[in-house]
């Protein structure tokens, strides 16, 4: 018989959190799960590595191990260190909130999946919009249908899959493309008993732009949203167009490619 897909859980609210145990469950009748993530909460930390820390983790219960640091470190020392083998798919969340429009660029649990992407894996990040009001279950459900497909067919190469997951019946679903919302940015300022300042930075949405086909639309819309995500950050529509006539006074301009080849998947095994 062959052996069971491996499936790497991570998240960035931390182990102990209700989202990443119901997404464990969800896919355990999926493949065999194992669970290396923070222990504590590391949320909006993005994409970020300790490289100037020790890392140290402590094995809870079987196939569940605790790391001192941020969802990235725990999908690279779960590949490097405590999985028997490559594990076929990185599932990320379930997170406690959206992770819609710009959220990607602050969230740990987007980080996560990238991090599985960039080796080579494939991964997805999973968010529920309203947990207070949903649960975690209907998230958990569709992240089993949805790593099902993944381990049967597959992703592009450098593509990961960010979902949000509304309240209500997760039957229903929507690819979508990134969407437009800003946040109405707050800073507080304290002061400590010594009379230093120190502050708490953050701030709440404001109303998303209305843009058809978007995950903040498909989310209001009450459907799933699913945004394949490209490890290539490069505008290749601002590098053929706006940027083609630039020229910068005493340097001399080399001729570009127009977008620059589309590459094959880099597998780092």
């Amino acid at each position: 018989m062959s052996e069971r897909p491996l499936i790497l859980v991570t998240n960035d609210d931390g182990i102990h959190a209700p989202g990443i145990k119901a997404l464990a469950s969800g896919l355990d009748p999926v493949g065999e799960v194992w669970v290396v993530a923070p222990d504590r909460n590391q949320s909006g930390v993005s994409h970020q590595i300790s490289l100037h820390a020790p890392l140290r983790g402590h094995a809870l219960l079987p196939r569940w191990v605790s790391v001192q640091g941020t969802p990235a470190d725990a999908v690279y020392l779960a590949i490097h260190e405590y999985l028997p083998r490559r594990p076929d798919l990185v599932a990320s969340g379930i997170n406690a909130g959206p992770n819609l429009s710009f959220d990607v660029h602050y969230s740990g649990t987007v980080g996560g999946a990238m991090e599985g992407t960039l080796m080579g894996l494939a991964a997805f990040a999973i968010s529920a919009t309203d947990p207070k009001e949903g649960g975690f279950e209907g998230s958990a459900a569709f992240a089993a249908r949805l790593a099902e497909r993944i381990l049967s067919d597959g992703l592009p190469p450098d593509t990961l899959l960010n979902v949000n997951v509304p309240p209500g019946s997760a039957e229903r679903y929507q690819m979508t493309f990134q969407g437009h919302r800003h946040f109405r940015h707050h800073v507080e300022r304290r002061d400590d008993p010594r009379g230093a300042p120190y502050y708490w930075i953050g701030g709440v949405p404001v109303q998303h732009r209305d843009l058809p086909g978007s995950d903040c639309n498909a989310v209001a819309n009450g459907l799933v949203s699913v945004t394949p995500m490209d490890v290539d950050t490069t505008n290749r529509r601002v590098l053929a167009d706006d940027l083609k006539s630039w020229s910068l006074e005493g340097c001399v301009r080399e001729p570009s490619e127009d977008c620059g080849p589309i590459l094959p998947r880099f597998d780092p095994s």
